[in-house]
């Protein structure tokens, strides 16, 4: 077997077993099993949440069982016709199978990727919020930058885009964006990517061609499913109404129809402004729940995180990631070390390879912390 096709051979190899792992190979027919066994019980869907909680939890279940199961035959198919093509000399069935595990690595890795997002809100779609820091039209322009390019990076996904506000900047960009994003897993990858984003290049804006150096936040919560409560009594919010409008005087609504709210305890502040006031209403209103779920979600990370003796720097609100178009080009994530020199390819949405290093360390540090807990 030819050196290159041992190397996939190794890592798709690598990548079942810590497929295999995650999902406990051993015990995963039993648990379906079990799954199927409530389902068919008749009182199940007495309580619709509980229901719809099992069917997603089977339906997950049954994915991840089904995805082990081609991948490990592809591999033991492919390798049994190399060595058959091998011993029969036959060319065409040995480079037929080489090709077959070349594409079968890239189906492997992508899995293993995905069955890394387990976390509790991981499966949901998402909120994303770009939100133009200081530095004027430098700034707002850096913002309009960000939001399109995660924009793209949704539909190459596949995902759907849904614009909740916008706040135009003064003469160029925008100061803020705010988008719900879904689509499976949308959260899982996307919530690597809050924090401060930096962009360094040659202003468009300054007559002398100075370079600039901007920043732009962006932040990332999950839409929380109806079966998670989270209390919000109406003591706790103020709601506003008001007049929004887009660029150059456009889209101006006649009647004050754009929402905001704000809770009072944390001074959270949510706005929608599309045509319907009772419409964004309620997104401010899921909006604002998502954001509620997040802070639960931040402290209990906090809470282990806090045991752990090598936590990074790289904590929320922080910069996370540089992009640099002069005097070089060059896009850096600061919390793994990930680079390409590839801005335009980033800048359009490529960003995968950001999210996955930044999932793996992840899950990796939170491995140890509970160790670290746990002893």
């Amino acid at each position: 077997m030819r050196t290159e096709t041992q190397y996939h051979v190794d890592a798709i190899a690598k990548s079942l077993a810590l497929l295999g792992q995650r999902l406990d190979v051993e015990t995963a027919p039993h648990r379906l099993e079990e799954m199927n066994a409530i389902i068919e019980d008749g009182n199940l869907w007495s309580d619709p949440a509980r229901a719809q909680k099992l069917m997603r939890e089977r339906q997950a279940l049954v994915d991840a069982i089904s995805t082990y199961k081609l991948i490990d035959s592809g591999l033991r198919d492919n390798v049994e016709l190399i060595e058959m093509g091998e011993a029969e000399g036959d060319a065409e069935i040995v480079a037929e199978a080489e090709a077959a595990l070349k594409a079968l690595v890239e189906t492997a890795r992508a899995k293993e990727l995905e069955a890394l997002l387990d976390g509790e809100a991981d499966g949901n779609d998402t909120f994303l919020e770009v939100n133009a820091g200081a530095g004027g039209t430098e700034s707002c322009d850096w913002a309009s930058m960000l939001a399109r390019m995660y924009v793209r990076w949704a539909e190459k996904k596949g995902y759907k885009v849904e614009l909740q506000s916008m706040s135009d900047g003064e003469e160029a960009g925008i100061k803020s964006a705010a988008y719900k994003i879904s689509g499976p897993n949308a959260y899982g990858w996307l919530k690597s990517e809050s924090g401060v984003h930096r962009l360094v290049r040659i202003s468009p804006y300054d007559s002398a061609a100075r370079r600039h150096t901007s920043f732009s936040s962006v932040w990332v919560y999950p839409v929380v499913d109806d079966n998670i409560e989270i209390d919000i009594p109406d003591r706790d919010i103020r709601i506003d109404t008001y007049r929004s409008s887009g660029a150059g005087g456009q889209h101006v609504n006649t009647t004050d129809s754009a929402v905001r709210i704000t809770h009072l305890p944390t001074n959270i502040v949510v706005t929608s402004s599309m045509k319907s006031q009772h419409q964004n209403r309620e997104a401010c209103m899921i909006a604002l729940r998502a954001r509620l779920y997040q802070l639960e979600l931040d402290k209990r990370n906090a809470a282990i995180n806090a045991q752990h003796e090598n936590k990074g720097d790289a904590g929320w609100g922080n910069q996370i990631r540089s992009y640099v178009l002069q005097p070089y080009q060059m896009v850096k994530d600061l919390r793994t070390g990930v680079e390409t020199s590839d801005t335009d390819g980033v800048l359009n949405g490529d960003l995968d390879r950001f999210m996955a290093a930044t999932l793996a360390q992840d899950v990796a540090g939170k491995s140890r912390a509970e160790a670290n807990a746990e002893g």
